[in-house]
């Protein structure tokens, strides 16, 4: 952004010419010395920048460009940097602004983008052909077309971040802005109906698994969001869980929900029970309803190095023993999320859409619609029911 107004200043191309062997006044300057129009501005760093131009009009009209581009912070050249060090640079300032495990998939994506085209290119030479080759060589690959999307979206992301706030790329030079995500069916959302909990709750090994299962079946809590509880979240009395950030404590560790945002999800009196007979195991002191005290203690010899994919996991192997559970239920393949996924489909056969986005966290009620609400059986039923009765009626 520049400092100081943008000036227009004749530049002499030539000494001053001479009559009569005498100078030529100055005055008669412009008339008779050969001369372009520069225009002159400074950035904030205190660098001086120049451009000429054949004609007074050109120069008018470029200031007139510059000087709307300074009234929006635009004028300076962009810094350069090479992609590998812009790359390090990333890892450094966002640990605290984002969750370590979206700087991971971040990583990630830079990584691989910077294996396909060189760590010792300029990112201000990186165009929007590079991006679409890159993308073509990953759906080559053939990862899935979730995981292409996703990298076109992170990286458009991290791009965006080189022109705002960091100053190395234009305004609109963004290499990803342009590249589309690819059409991909959306698969089936996979619903446990209440049976099915039910028979994962008669499996479970203990009461730490059917307190989890309760909680995600029955509030819809992510697996971090319920990892991550303690006790003083557990508000017995109004029978209320709230998911609420975590400082950096002796008794607790710094974490942050998705989005950034605590709220609070209303709880059964099931896995309230189950919780009460948590508690009552409790070691004294113990902050964590999930988290063992041995595990607890080896987090806090270790802190998070972010980018790392070993630090998102609170518990390791959750996946592997839920499967064990689904079947010994002989429940057909389902995950820890789709538990979630089901409460969220249960709140929306009572509760406005509304209530049901605040309740799961959702930033976007599209997503709640997209990708949570599930069509039941029972609700199939129904709708044959309705159509019969309507061909009913007709005939009559």
């Amino acid at each position: 952004m520049a400092t100081e107004k943008i000036g227009i200043y004749r530049r002499w191309l030539e000494s001053v010419p001479s009559e009569d062997g005498q100078p030529v006044p100055r005055e008669q300057w412009p008339q008779k010395r050969r001369h372009h129009w520069e225009v002159r501005w400074f950035g904030l760093s205190g660098k001086r920048y120049s451009q000429s131009f054949p004609t007074r009009r050109e120069a008018e009209c470029f200031v007139r460009q510059m000087q709307e581009k300074v009234n929006h912070g635009k004028s300076d050249k962009p810094d350069k940097i090479l992609l590998k060090d812009f790359i390090e640079e990333h890892k450094k300032l966002m640990p605290g602004q984002i969750a370590s495990s979206t700087l991971y998939d971040q990583m990630r994506s830079l990584r691989l983008f910077e294996k396909f085209i060189g760590g010792h290119v300029s990112l201000a030479n990186i165009k929007p052909r590079h991006a679409e080759a890159y993308i073509s060589k990953r759906i080559a690959s053939e990862v899935s077309v979730a995981t292409v999307n996703k990298d076109i979206r992170t990286l458009k992301r991290i791009f965006n971040l080189a022109i705002t706030p960091r100053g190395y790329l234009h305004e609109g030079h963004n290499p990803f802005v342009g590249i589309k995500q690819r059409k991909k069916t959306i698969n089936d959302i996979r619903y446990v109906t209440v049976e099915e909990y039910h028979a994962l709750l008669s499996k479970t090994p203990n009461d730490w698994w059917k307190a989890f299962l309760a909680i995600a079946y029955g509030c819809g809590l992510r697996r971090e969001e319920i990892l991550h509880l303690t006790w003083n979240d557990i508000d017995f009395e109004n029978k209320l869980i709230n998911v609420r950030a975590k400082k950096d404590t002796p008794s607790t560790l710094k974490w942050e929900p998705k989005d950034h945002e605590n709220r609070q999800t209303p709880s059964s009196d099931q896995a309230l029970q189950y919780l009460a007979c948590l508690l009552s195991e409790c070691k004294e002191g113990h902050a964590y309803i999930f988290i063992p005290l041995d595990r607890f203690k080896n987090l806090k010899k270790k802190p998070i190095e972010y980018g790392k994919k070993a630090a998102i996991s609170t518990l390791h192997n959750i996946n592997r023993d839920f499967d064990r559970i689904c079947k010994r239920a002989g429940v057909a393949h389902c995950t820890v999320h789709d538990l979630r996924r089901s409460a969220i489909t249960n709140w929306a056969q009572l509760l406005p859409i509304q209530v049901v986005q605040q309740l799961a966290g959702h930033s976007n009620i599209t997503t709640t619609r997209k990708y949570y609400l599930k069509v039941r059986t029972e609700d199939m039923v129904k709708a044959s029911q309705i159509s019969n009765q309507v061909v009913v009626v007709a005939k009559k």
